[in-house]
């Protein structure tokens, strides 16, 4: 069984047991949170959309860490105008392990 969950503006294919990194949620490590916002729930052939969320849908996933991404480097330069520009940018995380999805 698999769901299409909605979170920090991004949208993840999930399945129990999977680990991943999504944008920051506020929690503490080792906590249990419940994602409602469940936009597809399949499971072999059948498949379940939401218009736009599946009513009574949810995933239970732990929160395993809190951390922050490599650093994404920018570089930008104006030929001949004696303009460089040099910026850097860490965005944090957290990684979080589906436990259970309800549906």
């Amino acid at each position: 069984m698999y769901a299409v969950i909605k979170t920090g503006g991004k949208q993840y294919k999930v399945v129990a047991g999977e680990k991943l990194k999504i944008e920051q949620i506020p929690a503490d490590i080792g906590s249990e949170l419940t994602i409602d916002q469940v936009l597809a729930i399949g499971a072999g052939d059948s498949l379940k959309f939401g218009a736009p969320l599946v009513e009574g849908a949810t995933v239970l996933v732990k929160v395993i860490s809190q951390g922050r991404h490599d650093k994404v480097r920018i570089f930008k330069m104006r030929r001949r105008k004696h303009y460089q520009k040099r910026q850097g940018h860490r965005q944090n995380y957290t990684e979080i392990q589906v436990v259970s999805i309800n549906g």
